[in-house]
């Protein structure tokens, strides 16, 4: 197994891109969750991802529910700003997923609401809204690499 991280509602096609390249780079599978703000083809996509993106091969879903159906009793980590919780604190196993919302909005609060203990984020300055999507998801996937022992990672 491995990581998955899961995309909802993603807008920026260069972070798309660049999540994926670190997906496959950290063997973690990417998710997005439509609708997104970007075609899968697109250019931009694409030039972030380099050649890694065919190799990706990441799933989509129409919504939410949907990736639910497909996942039933999935373990998913929600980073948001809004959680008390640092993604340290967390105990991410194998199989687990880590789900970051829209660049513009996060994840919606009533995803938030239904599952309050697996609400996480990650530390930085007071009065600073949020880092950049691709940076938050390296930060994110890293950690739970190294609470796994980096496992099949040179």
């Amino acid at each position: 197994m491995s990581i998955g991280i899961i995309l909802h509602e993603p807008e920026q096609p260069g972070n798309a891109g660049a999540i994926g390249r670190t997906c496959l780079c950290l063997n973690a599978t990417l998710h997005l969750i439509h609708p997104l703000g970007f075609k899968t083809c697109d250019r931009f996509l694409k030039r972030a991802g380099l050649d890694y993106w065919p190799r990706l091969n990441p799933r989509e879903y129409s919504n939410f529910e949907a990736f639910l159906s497909e996942h039933p009793g999935a373990r998913i980590w929600y980073l948001t700003t809004k959680a008390s919780r640092a993604v340290s604190e967390a105990s991410i196993r194998d199989g687990d997923f880590l789900m970051f919302g829209r660049e513009s909005a996060g994840i919606p609060k009533g995803i938030l609401d239904a599952a309050p203990d697996y609400c996480v984020r990650i530390p930085m300055v007071e009065h600073e809204r949020s880092l950049n999507l691709a940076s938050s998801c390296a930060i994110a996937l890293y950690e739970a690499q190294r609470q796994l022992g980096y496992a099949g990672l040179r």
